[in-house]
């Protein structure tokens, strides 16, 4: 049996996001001195990077709203497929008395059988 320990899936992943959040945040610094190199005021560049960071707020809300009203809408239109009767079928013909007499009525009431009329 071997004493070396071995890292979870879990761990590993939180290892992964973890690094992507650092790049996140170096790159960030970097454009916030980059702007202050260029002679914007520091809580100008701040201010900046927040309206970025809103604007792709918004962007990502506005799109996730559009994609669950789609979704919304296609759960809609395969709930009432589902419950629609699409092979409705006109009720067969059948045996009983009518207007004029026993015979084979249709489900409106029409005999459909040959009969003769002075029995």
């Amino acid at each position: 049996m071997s004493t070396t320990t071995r890292i979870s899936t879990a761990e590993r992943l939180g290892r992964s996001v973890g690094r992507g959040w650092r790049a996140y945040a170096r790159s960030e610094r970097r454009v916030s001195n980059w702007l202050v190199s260029k002679g914007v005021p520091v809580a100008g560049a701040t201010a900046l990077l927040w309206l970025v960071k809103l604007a792709v707020l918004g962007v990502l809300l506005y799109t996730t709203f559009w994609l669950a009203l789609l979704l919304v809408f296609a759960i809609a239109a395969a709930w009432m497929a589902r419950n629609a009767d699409l092979d409705h079928e006109l009720p067969e013909p059948e045996w009983r008395n009518g207007p004029a007499g026993f015979g084979l009525y249709t489900y409106d009431g029409f005999r459909v059988d040959p009969h003769v009329e002075d029995d």
